[in-house]
């Protein structure tokens, strides 16, 4: 056998293995999900996949160094991720390598103003109770990370809307250490999205939109770090939107409903 034929074949069983790899790591993503106990039979739901999106033309941030995330005299647990501007011209970044730094100034409060293709909600967020979820909810912000994101998932069993993304596999790249809690949700909360596992979240977020969302009273592990104070009807109206499907996340808005930007206001 020629030498050149011998090496086709060796070049063709290594692309097999690669895609053999890459199918398996896919299959493990998609079997990634969380399971509500509610003290009745369990609800499964496909909810808060952090498996990171690959490519796209947004830019992408690497730390500056190795170090290990420290916990600050606020305690948040910083990573290495620079602060964004916070004047406007920061460009969009929606990929990192490491949590972010400690942007926010916990002596302060902290507004951010959703807009949507529906209308605006206005989010008081929490610095005092979860400063570190607030600092990292700030810094995306302001790095444009969900600008063009879309609310991906309605789901009127648990009375929740969810976005963060372009769907429920987006992250930015890292995770954040749950804070604080137990928690009770109720309507006009905004409260951190996550894997099954602890500790999993990262960028994806949900709005409580009604009383059923209690059902996750029992856990009480997914982090609240907002409440609204303007445009609940635009959320309600978003839930309203409501269509079935078959995706295991409950369902989806009707039509696309995209987050334009969210602001951060600081005073």
């Amino acid at each position: 056998m020629g030498t050149d034929k011998r090496a086709r074949q060796k070049a063709n069983r290594d692309r097999a293995r690669q895609e053999r790899i890459r199918k398996q790591k896919m299959s493990k993503v998609r079997k990634r999900g969380l399971v509500f106990g509610v003290g009745i039979p369990a609800i499964v739901v496909a909810l808060f996949l952090v498996a990171r999106l690959a490519g796209g033309d947004d830019a992408s941030v690497e730390s500056t160094t190795t170090a290990p995330p420290v916990t600050n005299s606020a305690g948040i647990v910083e990573g290495q991720t620079e602060c964004p501007k916070t004047d406007g011209t920061q460009e969009k970044v929606t990929t990192f390598t490491s949590s972010m730094k400690k942007c926010i100034d916990e002596t302060k409060s902290y507004t951010a103003t959703f807009d949507t293709t529906e209308g605006e909600i206005v989010v008081e967020l929490n610095t005092a109770s979860v400063p570190g979820t607030v600092n990292n909810f700030v810094a995306l912000s302001r790095y444009k990370y969900y600008d063009g994101s879309v609310i991906f998932r309605t789901d009127p069993s648990i009375d929740i809307i969810q976005g963060g993304g372009k769907t429920n596999t987006d992250n930015p790249g890292y995770s954040i250490l749950d804070e604080g809690g137990p928690f009770t949700y109720s309507e006009g909360d905004l409260v951190m999205a996550r894997g099954s596992e602890p500790n999993s979240g990262g960028g994806q977020f949900f709005f409580v939109t009604g009383p059923k969302a209690s059902l996750l009273d029992s856990q009480g592990t997914y982090v609240t770090f907002g409440k609204v104070t303007k445009g609940l009807e635009i959320a309600k109206g978003i839930m309203a939107l409501h269509k079935a499907d078959d995706s295991g996340l409950g369902g989806a808005p009707s039509r696309t409903v995209t987050v334009t930007s969210v602001t951060i206001t600081e005073k």
